[in-house]
C-alpha cells in the first residue's frame, strides 16, 4: 500500500500553480500640505534643564527624598488632614454624652382683678404679684442609654394679698430625674453607635492614609530610579556622540588620503547628528523626571528644591534573595493596611447589626423622679383691721403663730429642702412598639446585606494581595533574569564594537559596519541600564506588597505633611 501510494506521488502530474495578483492599495486623498518642506538650518545650542541651575549639582539621596515626600507631599498632606478630620468626628460623637448645663434667669409681674375681699389686695383693690426666679441644672446622656436631670431653683414671690401671712415667700427645689432604658436603648442606642463607628472609621481612615503613603513612597522611588536611569542614559548617549565623533575623525582623514570613501565621511557625520539628538531627548528626559521628582518630594511653588539640579547619590539596589512565595503572602496579609481597612468595615457591620437587632425590641423605660422643696417666708403683721383677724384669732388675745420653721429668707428655704420636709417622688414605666415595626425589620435586613458584603469584600481584597504578591514576586524574578542576559549582552556588545573598530583600523571592515556596531552597543547599554531600573522599582514593588515599605522608611503619621505649606 505505501508503495502504490509512493508511485502515484512520482507519477501523477502536479497541479498547475496559479501566481497571487498583486494587490492594489487604496489610498485616501490626501492633500498637500507644505512641499518640498525641509527643516530650516538651525544652530545647535547648549542644552540646559528649564529652571534649574546647571551648576552646582544638588545631590539627593533615596532617604532623603522620601523624607521630603513624607512632609511636604501635597497628596499626603490632604490625608494626613482626613486622618486628622476622622479623629475629630470621635470627639464630636463624644459630644452626645456632654452634660448640659443650663441655667435660665426669669422676672414674672402681674396685675389682676380683685375676686373677694380675702383675694383682693389692700381696700380692695388690685393683686399685685411678682417673681424673681433663677433656675439651674445639669442634664445628659450615658452610654448605655440612661438620661438624667438635676435641676436646682429658687424663686421669691411677693404678693399683696390680704389673705398672705408670709410676704414675700422663698420657694427653693432640689429635683432628681432618671430615665433607665430597659429594651430598646439598654446597652446599644443611636450615640453609643454613632461613637463606636466615628472610632472605626478613625482607624479606617488611619489604615487608608497608611495605604496612600505606601503608594506614595512607591512613586518616589520609581522616580529616583528614573532618575537615575536618565541621568545614566545621558551618559550613555555622551558615550555614543564621542565615538560617533571619533569614528567620524577616522573616515574624514582616510577619505583625505584617499583610502576610503567620502560618502562614509557623510555617513560618520549623519550618525553624529543622531546621536547628537539622542543627547538632546535624554537630558529631556532628565527634566520631565526630575520634576515628576520634585512634584513628589514639594508642595509650594517656591520651595528651593525646583531650582535645584538633582543628581542622585544613593547606590543601585544589590538584588535581594527572592522570598518564598508563601512568606511573601504571610508578610503581605500581616502587614497590608488594606486588610485592616476591610476588618474595619467588618466592624462596622457588626456595629450596625447590633443596634438594628437593638431597635427591634420594644421600648420600655422606668422613669424615676425625686424632688425635695424648700418654703419660708417674712411674717406679715396681722392687725385687727386685717379681714382675716376674727378668723385668726378669734379670742383674745391672739395665740395664732407660724412655725419658725417657715420663717426667714432663702437661707431657711434652703434648710428646709436640706431637711427634706416637703418631698416628692414618682416612677412610671413606658412601654411603646410601633405596630408591624417594619422600619426597625428594614433596617436589620439592610445591615445583615452589608455584614455579608463586607466579607465579600474582605476575602476579595486577599485575593488582590495574593495575585500582588504573585506579580511582584515574578516581576522580580523575570527582570533579574532580563538584568543578567543584558548584561552579557553588553559584554558582548562591547567585545564585537572594539573587533570591528580593530578590524576597521586594519582595512578589513567599513564605515557602516562600525557604525551599527556603536548602534548595536548603546542600545546593549540602554537595555542593561532599564533591566537593572527594572529591578530596583521590582525590589520596590515587593516592599510595598509586603507592607514592609512603611516600617523601613519610619513612617510617622503624627508629622506626616507637616511641612506641605
Amino acid at each position: 500500500m505505501y508503495a502504490l501510494a509512493l508511485l502515484a506521488a512520482v507519477t501523477l502530474p502536479a497541479r498547475a500553480v496559479i501566481p497571487t495578483p498583486a494587490p492594489v492599495p487604496v489610498l485616501p486623498a490626501v492633500p498637500t500640505v507644505a512641499p518640498g518642506y525641509g527643516a530650516p538650518n538651525a544652530k545647535p545650542q547648549t542644552p540646559q534643564l528649564v529652571g534649574v541651575t546647571s551648576q552646582p549639582f544638588v545631590g539627593i539621596a533615596l532617604d532623603d527624598a522620601i523624607g521630603m515626600a513624607l512632609v511636604k507631599n501635597p497628596t499626603l498632606a490632604i490625608a494626613a488632614g482626613n486622618r486628622r478630620i476622622a479623629f475629630y468626628g470621635i470627639e464630636a460623637a463624644k459630644g452626645a454624652f456632654d452634660v448640659k448645663l443650663q441655667v435660665q434667669p426669669e422676672v414674672d409681674r402681674s396685675i389682676s382683678a380683685p375676686q373677694n375681699p380675702f383675694f383682693a389686695g389692700p381696700d380692695y383693690g388690685p393683686i399685685v404679684s411678682g417673681d424673681e426666679s433663677i433656675t439651674g441644672g445639669v442634664s445628659g446622656t450615658l452610654p448605655n442609654g440612661q438620661t438624667y436631670s438635676i435641676n436646682l431653683s429658687q424663686t421669691r414671690t411677693t404678693n399683696n394679698e390680704i389673705i398672705n401671712l408670709l410676704n414675700p415667700t422663698y420657694l427653693s427645689a432640689l429635683s432628681f430625674v432618671l430615665t433607665q432604658p430597659l429594651l430598646r436603648n439598654a446597652g446599644m442606642n443611636a450615640p453609643k453607635r454613632q461613637v463606636q463607628l466615628s472610632i472605626i472609621n478613625a482607624n479606617a481612615t488611619e489604615e487608608q492614609t497608611l495605604a496612600t503613603v505606601a503608594n506614595t513612597i512607591e512613586q518616589v522611588e520609581d522616580s529616583y530610579w528614573d532618575l537615575v536611569a536618565a541621568w545614566r542614559n545621558v551618559a550613555i548617549q555622551e558615550e555614543a556622540l564621542r565615538e560617533a565623533i571619533a569614528q567620524q575623525k577616522s573616515t574624514i582623514r582616510l577619505a583625505r588620503r584617499g583610502a576610503g570613501a567620502p560618502v562614509d565621511a557623510v555617513e560618520s557625520g549623519a550618525q553624529v547628528s543622531t546621536e547628537e539628538a539622542n543627547v538632546y531627548s535624554a537630558l529631556q528626559n532628565v527634566a520631565t523626571v526630575q520634576n515628576e521628582l520634585k512634584s513628589e518630594i514639594a508642595a509650594n511653588p517656591a520651595d528651593p528644591v525646583w531650582t535645584a539640579n538633582l543628581v542622585p547619590t544613593s547606590p543601585v539596589f544589590h538584588a535581594p534573595t527572592a522570598p518564598a512565595f508563601a512568606k511573601l503572602v504571610e508578610q503581605a496579609m500581616q502587614n497590608r493596611p488594606e486588610i485592616r481597612q476591610s476588618l474595619d468595615a467588618e466592624l462596622q457591620s457588626d456595629v450596625d447589626v447590633a443596634y438594628a437587632r437593638n431597635q427591634l425590641r420594644p421600648q420600655v423605660d422606668l422613669k424615676l423622679g425625686y424632688t425635695t422643696n424648700g418654703y419660708a417666708g417674712t411674717l406679715v403683721p396681722l392687725t385687727p383691721s386685717n379681714p382675716l383677724y376674727p378668723f385668726v384669732c378669734p379670742t383674745s388675745p391672739c395665740t395664732f403663730a407660724i412655725p419658725p420653721v417657715l420663717i426667714g429668707g432663702f437661707g431657711q428655704s434652703y434648710n428646709t429642702l436640706l431637711q427634706q420636709r416637703y418631698p416628692y417622688w414618682n416612677a412610671a414605666l413606658v412601654y411603646s412598639l410601633p405596630l408591624g415595626n417594619h422600619t426597625a425589620k428594614a433596617q436589620l435586613a439592610e445591615a445583615q446585606e452589608e455584614q455579608r458584603q463586607t466579607q465579600v469584600q474582605l476575602e476579595a481584597t486577599e485575593v488582590r494581595i495574593a495575585v500582588e504578591a504573585r506579580n511582584a514576586l515574578q516581576t522580580y524574578e523575570a527582570a533579574l533574569a532580563r538584568l543578567g542576559a543584558a548584561r552579557n549582552a553588553r559584554v558582548a556588545s562591547e567585545s564585537v564594537y572594539a573587533s570591528e573598530l580593530r578590524k576597521f583600523r586594519n582595512g578589513t571592515s567599513t564605515t557602516f559596519l562600525v557604525l551599527q556596531r556603536q548602534l548595536e552597543l548603546a542600545q546593549a547599554r540602554g537595555t542593561e541600564l532599564q533591566a537593572q531600573t527594572d529591578v530596583n522599582k521590582a525590589v520596590v514593588e515587593l516592599e510595598r506588597v509586603t507592607g514592609a515599605i512603611l516600617s523601613d522608611n519610619g513612617v510617622n503619621l503624627d508629622t506626616l505633611g507637616s511641612k506641605a505649606l
